[in-house]
């Protein structure tokens, strides 16, 4: 068991670290403010990109901090065609680090083209898409030209058992005809977001886990709409958001399947094993930054003569938050390594743990963070509050808690000899 980062890996990483510190955060609590008066001038603006997301992008690819999410073994064509620019072959154990670092930011992620939903759309290209689709598609979503959505969670159904999406996705002659109606696809707010992988229904007598395909769906097909952007806890994430879309006698070509019809499950399960640990380390950087604001509040703030860390067990609080974050973190390089020596079966109930623990542990510790600061805790004026409902909704996100505490559950007792 080794999760020592290549030494490629430490670089970057280092590069990386120097990069949010002296370019994100200074513009950070401004890039919102200014999405803020956006949205309360009432003109649509807040949707639209900040022109300094795209001059911290150029900064980031002039570096070489572009698709640093890319897996090992997939870079070559595209470090070839944008130079240094096409993501260096990291595995998940070298990633991680990386990722933790831009948990630590609402925007680095983005800054440097490694933002969910994008980067899992991109590895489902990458290791099922034909020669055109990447073509089509994965050039500019890898050059950042474009942005994409995921569509799969319905409002129709409990979502959390994915075998009951109902929008359907049939044959018909040489095109898939589509049906139906998604929610909480990410991305679809921003204006350059082209092209939806959308989860469907194909064939309700397949069994069950072949019943159900991925599919290309350009946004500008006719009858494709996006009826509403949506909050989470008030938030609405501009200028990416979370929207419930109608798909409406949806019609593309039958070379729109990703893999072939009924292979969605099959796909989801290569694609979702990477992209939770990019989550969870991402939540891990999180925790990180909330525990930091949380000890400089702590220090400089003084309440009955002590400074507030000196106060009703806060001491001990820090350094329960300590222990919480190094055990997360290293039971999620545990689950990368683990992807990286035997791919997603052999790490099954790994990526589970992780998906339950890391946001678990990041609502402690902002909660603590944010009991730190009072009544500006709950405000826009610093970070915790969007935190707290980023941590929040990852509990949903990929599946909730209870689906991966039943897989964890059911793996364990199988080895004593017990299934369901």
């Amino acid at each position: 068991m080794d999760f020592a980062p290549s030494a490629r890996a430490q670089e970057l990483t280092a590069l990386v670290k120097a990069f949010i510190e002296t370019e994100i955060e200074p513009v950070e609590a401004e890039y919102f403010a200014e999405i803020k008066r956006r949205r309360e001038a009432g003109n649509g603006e807040n949707w639209h990109e900040l022109p300094i997301m795209k001059e911290l992008q150029a900064k980031a690819r002039a570096q070489g901090l572009w698709n640093l999410f890319l897996p090992a073994g997939h870079e070559g064509p595209y470090a070839e065609k944008y130079g240094t620019l096409g993501g260096t072959g990291l595995s998940n154990v070298d990633y991680a680090p990386i990722a933790e670092l831009t948990g630590r930011s609402f925007i680095a992620p983005y800054v440097f083209n490694c933002n969910a939903p994008d980067t899992g759309n991109m590895e489902v290209l990458l290791k099922y898409g034909t020669h055109e689709q990447k073509d089509q598609w994965l050039d500019t979503l890898l050059d950042g030209h474009i942005r994409s959505a995921f569509l799969m969670t319905e409002p129709g159904v409990a979502s959390s058992d994915a075998t009951n999406m109902e929008l359907t996705a049939v044959v018909d002659g040489d095109e898939i005809v589509l049906n139906g109606r998604k929610w909480f696809s990410t991305g679809v707010g921003h204006p350059d977001c082209e092209i939806f992988i959308v989860m469907g229904l194909t064939d309700p007598e397949a069994n069950r886990h072949r019943r159900h395909s991925m599919v290309l769906v350009p946004r500008d097909t006719p009858g494709v709409k996006v009826e509403r952007m949506l909050t989470t806890m008030g938030y609405f994430d501009e200028p990416h958001g979370h929207g419930e879309v109608s798909l409406t006698n949806v019609r593309v070509p039958v070379t729109n399947f990703i893999g072939g019809p009924g292979e969605a499950f099959a796909i989801a399960q290569g694609r979702l094993g990477p992209g939770r640990v990019h989550h969870c380390m991402r939540t891990v950087g999180l925790a990180e930054k909330a525990l930091e604001l949380a000890i400089k509040r702590g220090t400089d703030r003084v309440a009955f003569g002590k400074p507030l860390v000196n106060l009703g067990g806060n001491r001990e609080r820090v350094a329960k938050a300590r222990i919480a974050i190094d055990s997360t973190r290293l039971l999620v390089l545990n689950a990368a390594w683990k992807l990286d020596e035997g791919g997603p079966m052999n790490a099954i109930s790994e990526v589970s743990q992780i998906k339950v623990a890391a946001p678990s542990m990041a609502l402690d510790i902002i909660d603590f963070a944010m009991q730190i600061h009072g009544g500006g805790g709950l405000t826009d004026d610093f970070p915790l509050a969007a935190a707290w409902t980023g941590a929040r909704s990852l509990r949903f996100a990929d599946g909730p808690d209870e689906v991966h505490l039943g897989l964890i559950a059911r793996l364990e007792l199988m080895k004593y000899g017990h299934e369901r």
